[in-house]
Formats: structure tokens, C-alpha cells, sequence
């Protein structure tokens, strides 16, 4: 199906401001476009998809705490902090439905929990202990993508396949806003346009390509250019959890009646550093920071779910008592998590036997076998 480039476009306020559903102080704004995707957050099963939002948000705050203490304490080799990014990742991920297959970067932690990840699965590839963390295929997501960009070829090309095998699944793939720079987030655009694929590209706009502002790189909004591909685009406040569920429902719908790729570009920000092996002071006015905490996306749910009569001290004591107990888990395997044995590095490397490998996996026992003797004879 052939649509004239003309109709594609971004949406996004009457001043070209991100769509807010939820401003920071907690008012709940009507749309007449993204209204309608949200008429079970208005329905009798509102209060209690209201508060599991809340809850998510929350517990996915602090297992991204955890993380960085944990890494901090030689844990962890390396951890990606999503502090500040979870109503992207918990509006967007509550909008996926368990068929569709997701393909993220490095930071979707939060994604990966919604996606009902265990936690030890969250951290096994931080830790050095598995290439992937958790298995693709029983959670229809992919393993976290550390090169910049690079999954959303896979992610249209996974999506092609979809259309070509005439299923009704959709594919979301996640990137910051410093890969739209990457030759691969072009070249997907162009074949997911091309073929009208399944896709939803979902930018999280956090302002920082590690120590490079989203301004050197984009003059304009990063949505404005998915239209120059022929994809409709979206620009969200990406701090808005309700704006983020709206906005993806709506473009997987679009991917799911035949109707092509959709682009989102969530305006957020990175609170933290850009992994724990950065620092962000060396590059950021302590101000801007200061700024965005104004915009903070949990306190701005807060606000609302006080204002309607949702949160109360026995929720709140609840929520806090859930992701107490998620950190503790968290932290209990992390600390006991047994180390690989030495030859499962030759373990998913080809999908077949491959003689090559095999040689070398010889040649390591081999090897193996030698030292273990010469420990024996010299009496170690």
C-alpha cells in the first residue's frame, strides 16, 4: 500500500511544544486525538491502572537506584541509569501487547521489567556473567543492543518478516536521541518507509549524547524528520506517562491495520549519568538538572493521583514496601550469582556446529587439561 508523502506530518502542540496529557503540577489535560486511546485510564478500571502505573514508575526508579549502588560497589561492571525516563518506559511499554517483539538499546531496564524480565535477568549482562540476559524469544523482546543504532535494522528487518508472513504483530525499537546521528537509524527509516513496515521507532529525547547536547546534532525536533522518510511522526513530553501510553498505542494501531511505521519522539531528560562510567558535571550546568527535577515524572503522577483522591498514605506505603522488597531481590542475586563455567564462552556463538569453533573449543581443553596436570605434579 502507497500513501502520498504528502500526508505524512508531525503532531505535536499548536506551538510546536511536545503533546501533554499531564502537565508537571499534576493537571490532567484533554486531547481530542490521543483522548481516545486512554478510555480505559477514564473507565471504571481506571483508579487501579492509574495506581499500577504509579507503582510501576516507582519500582522501576528504584531498581535503576539499585543498580548504580550496586555497580558502585563492584558488583556490576557497568550500569546505564534511566533515572528521570520512566514514564517513557513504563507508558510506552504498558502499550505493548505481549505478541509484538521489541528491540532495545542499552537503556530500556524499565521496559525490560514491564516485559516481566526476572531481575536477575536485568543485571546478568552488567555483570559480565551472559551476552543476553534473558531469552528473546519468551519475552518478545531482544537482547540489550549496546553498538548505537544498530538494532533498528533489525528491528525493521524483524518487522518485514512480520508483514511478509502476513501476521498482525507489531515491532517498537528504542534509541536515544545521539543515534539518530547513526547511518543505521537512517537506513531503517528508509527501508521501514519503503516497505511500509510494521515499525514504531521510539526516540527517547533525553538531551545528551553522553557529553554532547541534543542541540549541536538537532537545530530542529528529531520528530521532523521521520516526515522527510515518509513516516508520520508524533512529539510527546516524554515525562508524561499518559502522553507516552496514548502516543504508542496509537502508532502501534497504525503498524497493526496495514498502515506503516509511526516515529515518537519523547522529550525527556537524563538525570543521571550517561553510564557509570561517566560524569555528567564535567559537561552539565547544575542548573538544567535542577530545572528538569521540576519536571520529574513520578512526582508529576503523584500530583494528579492526589488531586482525583488515588494516593493516600496506605498506597504510598505499599508502592514504597514493593520496591523495597524488588531491591532486595535485586541486590540477593546479584551478589550470588554464580560465575559461567570457563567453555561457555563458545556457547550461542554460531547456531549450528561450526568446525572452526569446535577446533578451538579442542584446543581449550586441551589446554585446560595440561594445566590442571601440571597443578597436580608441582603439588598445588
Amino acid at each position: 500500500m502507497r500513501t502520498e508523502v504528502s500526508t505524512y506530518h508531525m503532531t505535536a502542540g499548536d506551538d510546536g511544544s511536545p503533546i501533554q496529557l499531564l502537565s508537571p503540577d499534576g493537571v490532567r489535560h484533554h486531547h481530542e486525538r490521543y483522548d481516545r486511546y486512554l478510555t480505559d485510564v477514564e473507565g471504571d478500571d481506571g483508579p487501579q491502572l492509574l495506581v499500577s502505573l504509579y507503582e510501576d514508575m516507582v519500582v522501576a526508579r528504584r531498581i535503576d537506584a539499585e543498580g548504580t549502588a550496586l555497580q558502585r560497589q563492584g558488583q556490576l561492571g557497568l550500569w546505564p541509569p534511566f533515572v528521570g525516563q520512566e514514564a517513557a518506559q513504563v507508558g510506552s511499554a504498558r502499550a505493548i501487547s505481549a505478541d509484538d517483539f521489541i528491540f532495545p538499546s542499552y537503556r530500556e531496564i524499565g521496559v525490560a521489567y514491564i516485559r516481566g524480565v526476572a531481575l536477575p535477568d536485568l543485571v546478568r549482562q552488567w555483570r559480565g556473567n551472559a551476552h543476553s540476559g534473558w531469552d528473546p524469544f519468551e519475552f518478545n523482546m531482544a537482547p540489550s543492543q549496546v553498538v548505537i543504532g544498530a538494532h533498528t535494522l533489525h528491528a525493521v528487518g524483524y518487522a518485514m518478516g512480520v508483514q511478509f508472513d502476513g501476521a498482525e504483530t507489531a515491532v517498537v525499537t528504542y534509541f536515544g536521541d545521539g543515534a539518530t546521528s547513526q547511518g543505521d537509524v537512517n537506513e531503517s527509516m528508509v527501508f521501514a518507509a519503503s516497505y511500509q513496515a510494521p515499525v514504531v521507532f521510539f526516540c527517547q529525547n533525553n538531551q545528551w549524547a553522553i557529553s554532547e547536547p541534543v542541540g549541536i546534532q538537532a537545530h530542529v525536533p528529531i520528530a521532523l524528520r521521520a516526515p522527510g522518510f515518509g513516516i508520520a511522526s508524533v512529539r510527546v513530553d516524554g515525562n508524561d506517562v499518559l502522553a507516552c501510553l496514548a502516543a504508542t498505542r496509537e502508532a502501534l494501531e497504525r503498524a497493526r491495520s496495514g498502515n506503516g511505521p509511526s516515529y515518537i519522539e519523547a522529550v525527556t531528560y537524563r538525570m543521571g549519568p550517561h553510564t557509570t562510567a561517566d560524569d555528567p558535571t564535567r559537561y552539565r550546568d547544575p542548573n538544567e538538572l535542577e530545572d528538569w527535577k521540576e519536571r520529574d515524572p513520578i512526582a508529576r503522577l503523584e500530583c494528579y493521583l492526589e488531586s482525583i483522591g488515588l494516593l493516600d498514605d496506605a498506597v504510598r506505603t505499599r508502592v514504597a514496601a514493593k520496591a523495597d522488597t524488588v531491591a532486595a531481590e535485586l541486590r540477593e542475586a546479584t551478589i550470588h550469582m554464580p560465575d559461567p563455567a570457563p567453555e561457555d564462552v563458545f556457547a550461542h556463538v554460531y547456531a549450528e556446529p561450526h568446525a572452526v569453533l569446535e577446533r578451538q573449543r579442542d584446543h581449550f581443553e586441551r589446554y585446560r587439561t595440561g594445566l590442571a596436570g601440571a597443578h597436580a605434579e608441582g603439588g598445588h
